[in-house]
């Protein structure tokens, strides 16, 4: 089997893991299983990468007929290029633009709206809160005395500092007004009903979106043990040390513990959803396939080696049956060089071509993408890494390790034809990994 048709089939493996946790593919059936007999309100908040294409398919299940009925309004905060400001029902905010992780001053108004919007709510209404990977970003609101510049400071600095999503999401849930369960808290609404689309490894509720709809089982002095953990206490703004030690004191009301029974929350798609589709699609094409049990974790150029040594060691015999590996999570990329450009799976690509400098990669194809389109702060979903794309690197002297040394994944993909650029996809689970092994 030729390289360019591994190279299609990963290709198009992933693309079937995307697609079956499209919200246009599992929100007819989560909508179906939903009781929305109550009479008064039914609203609408909620945000995420997803977000603009839950709606729309919370829409087009629920039917245009209920839709008047019921009045059906609200505010979902989304990427700016998903946004519609004039529809009516539910307005799509524009919250933050493409390509930009951090919060911005649009995604504090939305939020704002939200809480404005649910706090009117009483024993008759209904909520339904669509909550997807990204809304960490796309929820700011920060307690007072507090700047939004000032948390996105402390954010960047932990993550640059190798925090994990769960260490960033218990600081910033103490520096939220609506993170760690405090969305939900304000409403009185009968029903409250979260459909969630997962992006974090073992889908802890309280940890993905930063939980505005779950009880937040973290402390003030959890947080600030995170931030001693990366000894930073001395880097992070005067402003947010002094909010979190006035927490630990008791000046500061702490993020609910418990909620009231009526707020349900429910995962609706996650990254085992995206690799059984993508397994499916692989034995369609004649592949025998392995899900790896274990997620992609840690630092992601050491998790790509680690996933080259793997491959290297299922090459299947010539008369063998070609071999599909997969597997999800969520590396991460601690250290960044001056002037570096890439995302955690170019990293991860660019790790396992280091691996294999010295004894090739024939016959086999990995492709490292975010199922959401967006590989770090770059417009690439992520990469592939072949023996063409090796020898490529060769034939116009190009030197991985020195790409690979100065954090330049990205400088590197793009001159050797590996970058896979798809644009947002309306989803969002984490990353899918799709390595084909050829006999």
């Amino acid at each position: 089997m030729p390289t360019p048709a591994l190279r299609d089939d990963a290709l198009a493996i992933w693309r079937a893991g995307v697609q079956a946790v499209q919200p246009a593919v599992f929100m007819p059936d989560a909508v179906r299983a939903l009781d929305l007999s109550r009479p008064g309100a039914l609203v609408v908040v909620g945000a995420g990468k997803a977000g603009a294409a839950m709606v729309q398919a919370l829409e087009a299940a629920l039917g245009p007929e209920k839709l008047a009925a019921r009045r059906v309004r609200g505010v979902v905060n989304v990427i700016d290029s998903f946004a519609d400001e004039a529809r009516p029902g539910i307005r799509l905010h524009a919250a933050r633009p493409e390509g930009d992780p951090l919060p911005t001053p649009a995604g504090v108004a939305g939020s704002e709206a939200m809480l404005d919007l649910v706090r009117t709510l009483g024993p008759d209404d209904t909520v339904i809160a669509l909550i997807s990977g990204g809304a960490s970003a796309l929820l700011p609101l920060p307690v007072a005395g507090v700047t939004l510049a000032e948390k996105r400071e402390a954010t960047t600095l932990l993550s640059k500092a190798g925090a994990t999503i769960g260490e960033l999401n218990t600081v910033r849930k103490h520096l939220s007004r609506i993170k760690g369960g405090h969305l939900a808290a304000a409403s009185h609404a009968g029903q409250w009903i979260s459909l969630i689309l997962s992006d974090v490894i073992g889908n802890p509720l309280d940890v993905i979106a930063s939980g505005p709809t779950v009880p937040d089982p973290t402390t003030y002095a959890d947080a600030l043990a995170v931030i001693a953990r990366f000894r930073l206490e001395e880097r992070l703004p005067a402003p947010v040390m002094r909010h979190l030690r006035r927490g630990l004191q008791g000046l500061e009301p702490e993020t609910p513990k418990t909620l009231p029974p009526a707020i349900v929350n429910r995962i609706v798609a996650d990254n085992a959803l995206a690799l059984q589709a993508a397994a499916g699609h692989a034995r369609r094409l004649g592949y025998a396939v392995d899900i790896l049990p274990d997620p992609i974790q840690g630092e992601s150029r050491e998790a790509g080696k680690k996933m080259a040594r793997l491959i290297l060691e299922r090459r299947t015999p010539a008369t063998g049956k070609p071999r599909c590996l997969l597997a999800g999570g969520e590396p991460i990329v601690s250290r960044v060089a001056p002037g570096g450009k890439g995302g955690r799976n170019q990293e991860f690509a660019l790790g396992a071509l280091m691996e294999t400098t010295g004894t090739g990669f024939a016959n086999c194809c990995l492709l490292a993408a975010g199922t959401d389109g967006e590989d770090g702060p770059t417009d690439a979903a992520g990469a592939f890494y072949d023996e063409p794309l090796r020898l490529a690197a060769r034939a116009r002297g190009l030197d991985p390790a020195a790409y690979f040394l100065t954090s330049r994944s990205y400088d590197f993909f793009a001159r050797t034809g590996g970058l896979l650029k798809t644009g947002p996809t309306g989803t969002n689970v984490m990353d899918l990994v799709v390595a084909l092994v050829a006999p």
